[in-house]
């Protein structure tokens, strides 16, 4: 079998670890100084998680807070030794664009670290929180690389109220840098790209719309399709933030008990396999 024939094949599977106290939407709600006092249930969403993909024979990345890999070393142990890839989210779900260049540096430097540390493994791939690199921050991408980074998944080229760079490029492409991006996957509709990457809009809606759409992208695109989403969706007990906006609620809550479902839905549908693997493998 040929590459392209591969990778047409495979398509790529990504976590971002975190838990449910970490996302953004709750970053005015929940001081970080009080984390370690609320219930931790990244763990447990993330064996599940591990299960799933094991019975369905399924490879991923899994993009990890620094803090998780401190906290929780073992977890991260366990992500590689049943072959998944572990790939950096930085450390506290902080944005790049709330952070300086050099605040930038010592964040991501930290992350590489404690999950270098737990996982004996080099660190290769980065994720910004809430896909936070744009045109004010592209400096991001000299500080990746000096720190011997080789890929960035940290861009969703749509229009979104907390982030998207709709005019960046739609598929990954190496960046002068050294760095290889590759931005969340979209569908142009009316002259707009839509998200059809996972999260949020993967919650909202129903799975054969979803998959209609994936399935053009692999089709029309020639492309491997990427998707994202994190732990906590799949946890519908988790605790409720009741010091959240009603906006930040919808989003954060929205269809959890359906999540896991939809991911089955998605590991029986498609073949899975890391970043790595998938797009190093074309350089």
């Amino acid at each position: 079998m040929n590459q392209p024939e591969k990778l047409q094949n495979k398509q790529v599977m990504t976590v971002d670890v975190e838990d449910y106290f970490h996302v953004s939407a709750f970053e005015n709600t929940i001081a970080k100084a009080d984390w370690n006092q609320l219930e931790l249930r990244v763990e447990s969403n993330v064996y599940r998680l591990l299960e799933l993909f094991e019975q369905h024979n399924a490879k991923g990345t899994f993009f990890t807070l620094g803090w998780v890999a401190e906290h929780c070393p073992r977890l991260v142990k366990a992500i590689v030794e049943q072959g998944h890839e572990l790939a950096s989210h930085g450390y506290a779900h902080q944005r790049v664009s709330q952070m300086t260049a050099e605040q930038f540096k010592q964040d991501v430097e930290l992350s590489k670290k404690l999950l270098e540390d737990a996982s004996g493994q080099a660190i290769v791939g980065y994720r910004a929180p809430s896909f936070s690199i744009n045109d004010d921050n592209v400096w991001a991408y000299d500080v990746l690389a000096e720190l011997g980074f080789e890929y960035s998944s940290s861009t969703y080229p749509i229009e979104h109220d907390l982030y998207g760079v709709p005019e960046w490029p739609r598929f990954s492409y190496q960046r002068p840098e050294g760095i290889l991006e590759i931005p969340i996957p979209t569908v142009r509709k009316n002259n707009k790209n839509i998200g059809i990457g996972g999260g949020g809009y993967f919650r909202l809606y129903p799975y054969w719309l979803s998959k209609k759409r994936i399935d053009n992208f692999i089709n029309s695109e020639q492309q491997p399709y990427n998707f994202y989403f994190h732990p906590w969706e799949i946890d519908p007990h988790q605790p409720r933030i009741e010091g959240a906006s009603i906006k930040s609620k919808l989003r954060h809550y929205l269809n959890l008990s359906k999540m896991e479902a939809k991911i089955t839905n998605l590991l029986v549908d498609y073949q899975w396999d890391t970043m790595k693997n998938i797009y190093l493998a074309k350089k």
